[in-house]
This record gives C-alpha cells, sequence and structure tokens, in this order.
C-alpha cells in the first residue's frame, strides 16, 4: 500500500475528460447530501472504469459508507472506527491511499474485504486539509491504477468538496426550517390547549361558585395551578416529569405546612407533557378538597399518595391510590359533584384510558386510578 499527496498535481490534464465534465456540472446542481452520494458513486465508476464505488463520510470517529454503485455488495449503511478502515486512513491522512493488491498488503482489514469481490482499490479524501468524506474505488482483480485514473480521481474529490459542503448546509438549513415549523405547530396546539383549559375552568367555576368572592378565590387558585403545571414543564424543557416531582410541586403551590402532612411512596414513573398537566390538576383539586373538607382542614390529618404497576400482563397497569386520614368523619357520597369532583373522578381517568373511584369512607376519602402503561406515561430508568 502507498500513499500520495493528494494536494500535489501528478500529470497535465487531457482533453478527453467530458464524462468529467458532465459530473462537475451535475455535481454543482446537487442540494443534498444524498444527491452528492449519488452523482459520485455512479459517475465515478464510468469515469476511472471501476467495479465498484463507495461514497465515505467521517462521522465522529468513524467511516460511514453513506452509498455505492458496485457489481457486488459492499458496505452501504454500515460504520466502523475509523483506525480500522482504510477510508479513515485516507480521511485521517489527507492522502489518497493505493493498494494494487489487498492481500498482499497487511495493513488492509482483510477479514472485511473477503465477503467481497474486492481484489485492489484506491481511496481519495474529500478535502484532503480537513476531510469530511472519501471516495472508495475498487477493482475486482489486482490493479494498480496508472497516473491518468488518479488525476481524475483526485479531480472528482476535489470538485465533491464544494458540492458537498453545500449539501450540508442544505440539509442543516432544511432540518432547521423543519424544527422551526414543528416548534410553530406545537406551539400553536399549547396555546390552544392551554385556552381551552382555562375557558372549562372558567365556565366550571362560574358555574358552582355560590358567590362572587369564592369564584375569585377558586378560580385563582386553579389558574395558580395551572401555571405551575406549565412551569414545571418549562424548566423541563417539555420533556417528562416524574410523577414524585408533580405530587411535591402541587402541593408547595399551597401556603400551609402540607408538605409534612404528605406521605409519597411508588416506583419512578414519568408523564408526557399533556398528561403531566392533568396529573397536576387532579392532585391539586384532590388537596383543595382536603383542605375545604377532609383530611388537611383538621390539624392531625395526613394523606398518603401510593402508586404500583403491575407488569405481570402487557402493556402494565398503574394502580394510583389517594388515602386520607385523621379528618373529620364523612357521612357517605356528597348529594352534588362540582367541577373538581368530576376533573378528579373523569378527567385524568379519561386521559389515560382508565378508571378511577371516589370513596367517600367515614374514616376519609380513598380515590383509586387504574390505567394502562401507554405511551403517555413510562416507566423511569
Amino acid at each position: 500500500m502507498r500513499e500520495l499527496d493528494s494536494t500535489e498535481s501528478i500529470g497535465d490534464a487531457d482533453t478527453g475528460l467530458t464524462t468529467l465534465i458532465e459530473m462537475i456540472e451535475a455535481l454543482s446542481a446537487t442540494r443534498t447530501i444524498n444527491e452528492v452520494a449519488d452523482v459520485v458513486r455512479s459517475a465515478a465508476r464510468r469515469i476511472l472504469g471501476a467495479d465498484g464505488v463507495a461514497f465515505v463520510m467521517r462521522d465522529k470517529d468513524q467511516c460511514w459508507y453513506v452509498d455505492e454503485d458496485a457489481i457486488g455488495p459492499l458496505w452501504k449503511g454500515k460504520r466502523f472506527p475509523m483506525d480500522q478502515c482504510v477510508a479513515g486512513r485516507a480521511m485521517k491522512s489527507g492522502r489518497v491511499v493505493i493498494c494494487p493488491d489487498i492481500y498482499a498488503d497487511s495493513d488492509v482489514p482483510h477479514d472485511a474485504y473477503r465477503p467481497t469481490f474486492v481484489k485492489s482499490l484506491v481511496v481519495a479524501p474529500v478535502r484532503p486539509r480537513d476531510p469530511i468524506a472519501a471516495i472508495g474505488v475498487y477493482w475486482a482483480r489486482p490493479y494498480d491504477p496508472a497516473p491518468e485514473v488518479l488525476r481524475k480521481l483526485q479531480v472528482i474529490a476535489r470538485a465533491t468538496a464544494p458540492a458537498l459542503e453545500s449539501g450540508r448546509l442544505n440539509d442543516y438549513l432544511a432540518a432547521s426550517l423543519e424544527h422551526g415549523h414543528f416548534l410553530l405547530r406545537e406551539l400553536d396546539h399549547r396555546v390552544k390547549n392551554t385556552l381551552a383549559i382555562v375557558q372549562s375552568i372558567t365556565r366550571q367555576t362560574l358555574r358552582t361558585s355560590p358567590s362572587a368572592e369564592d369564584f375569585a378565590d377558586v378560580f385563582e387558585s386553579r389558574i395558580l395551578a395551572l401555571s405551575q403545571a406549565y412551569e414545571l414543564l418549562t424548566r423541563r424543557a417539555w420533556g417528562r416529569p416524574q410523577l414524585e416531582e408533580i405530587l411535591q410541586r402541587t402541593v408547595a403551590t399551597f401556603a400551609n405546612d402540607f408538605a409534612t402532612r404528605f406521605d409519597f411512596h411508588g416506583p419512578a414513573l414519568a408523564f408526557n407533557a399533556e398528561t403531566a398537566v392533568s396529573v397536576h390538576m387532579t392532585i391539586h383539586e384532590l388537596i383543595a378538597n382536603a383542605a375545604r373538607h377532609g383530611a388537611l382542614s383538621t390539624p392531625e390529618g395526613r394523606v398518603a399518595i401510593t402508586w404500583s404497576v403491575d407488569e405481570a400482563t402487557a402493556p402494565g397497569l398503574l394502580t394510583l391510590i389517594w388515602r386520607e386520614q385523621g379528618g373529620p368523619q364523612l357521612s357517605g357520597q356528597p348529594s352534588r359533584r362540582g367541577f373538581g369532583s368530576k376533573m378528579v373522578h373523569q378527567g385524568l381517568a379519561r386521559d389515560l384510558g382508565g378508571q378511577a373511584e371516589l370513596d367517600f369512607r367515614p374514616t376519609g376519602l380513598v380515590f383509586t386510578l387504574r390505567a394502562p402503561i401507554s405511551e403517555r406515561m413510562s416507566l423511569a430508568a
């Protein structure tokens, strides 16, 4: 195996390079990396009279075989460490690597070539001063390419460099534009969803409030809870907050010393953004109800929140239990249910495709939620 300084001239350009000129013109019209690879792999094989050509991109410390045109399969789609690949050697050194007989060369990883037709090769780096890709050219026989062949390969590699840079920039801009469109669509969805929640809270709070003062207090509390839920999601970059994190955040919404009167226990469980809001609002309503009528309305009252996931059957079943104790004795089911009770009993269960039960026991309220594990929630690592 020998190397050639790819920045040096190795002869005068011949005048019969019509196909090469056509390839350069085609490269000038490419807009993406895949288009560049398509032009190079097919045109280079014709120009160089090779049995195969591979277009290889540098992907950090790996060689990524993007595309190929050959008489038999090579390594399309595969990645190899830079130091275990001839293309990696060419890119690291910035030099053309020439191997007239790969099985007579101890520097070639023979095991990688045995499943292929390749007996000889030349690999040229694209942009030799800071290689970003390589062009591998292969023959099915031992072959020592003439200077004319090497000269044409160098021209192809040099013409590929600006086209590849343009393709990379175009791919980046296209991805950025699509990401921008996605963010706009996501923002539109979230704004509309938030407005719908606020409208529902407004209507239902008005419908169940006996006075303007009561409406103001309850409405402000619910809007604050909604705000806290969105603040948590913002801090999480709209990722998946964990259930215990939501519970702690919701309890903190209340100014009382409630934090010391809660017991949380269960596995790490995370929710997607929309479900996290629903969980937050549901827990807020349970706390508000406990503060007005339940366990948190007395100094001795406590609340235990436990959850478990039964993974015995796919996809798994979540069971969450809110249990109050130490509060005033309850006398059974209330005669009517307000917005908060409806949200607790129906809202979250509907969002998760599960079932919920409110049991007004004499010793205190017990809320039970059962729902199948889905893309809306997952066991956290």
